[in-house]
């Protein structure tokens, strides 16, 4: 299968994950600066855990790459939430979707990027997948991202306390959502 463009904005194009940008994935997932956030900086990935974790078969989430101005940036996936997750939010009879996202190069942070490729994919995941909600649970430290998300018209719905294993620690995030 070749490269598929999920969407485009601008400069800004989300195209599915290849074979071939596992290299990438390397190179961000072992930067300390991207792990911070992601993953942890006591986790880092080299090609072996990247293949391992991104490229299983059985893994229902869509995995693409993220390209600004022609160069790979960053990486975002989104998935349908299961039942059990649902309820474990607190959503009944919705079509929910979940993301998850990191610009790995770290030169193109605080440019605005973060806000169009949240934005982007809200309107892709309502207009194409037919979403009601999309909802994304951030560490509550990651107040860069909270922002780009809350300029992306996120709430904030609730804590989920000890939520996220992150360099030996449990922390809370937020559970955050978009409603259309």
């Amino acid at each position: 299968m070749g490269i598929i463009i999920l969407f485009q904005n601008g400069n800004l194009k989300v195209r599915n994950l290849k074979e071939k940008d596992n290299y990438l994935l390397a190179k961000w997932l072992s930067n300390p600066s991207v792990l911070e956030f992601y993953e942890g900086r006591d986790n880092p990935f080299d090609l072996d855990k990247v293949n391992k974790v991104f490229y299983t078969p059985k893994d229902d989430k869509v995995k693409c790459i993220v390209e600004f101005d022609g160069n790979e940036i960053g990486y975002i996936q989104f998935y349908q939430l299961n039942d059990e997750t649902k309820k474990e939010y607190g959503y009944f009879n919705e079509k929910v979707y979940g993301t998850d996202q990191f610009i790995g190069e770290v030169e193109y942070w605080n440019k605005g990027i973060g806000t169009l490729l949240v934005t982007t994919m809200v309107k892709y995941l309502i207009e194409h997948e037919k979403a009601d909600r999309v909802v994304m649970d951030p560490q509550t430290r990651n107040t860069r991202a909270i922002k780009c998300y809350e300029k992306s018209g996120f709430k904030k719905v609730k804590i989920l306390p000890n939520r996220e294993l992150h360099e030996g620690k449990y922390q809370d995030c937020w559970l955050i959502e978009y409603h259309k």
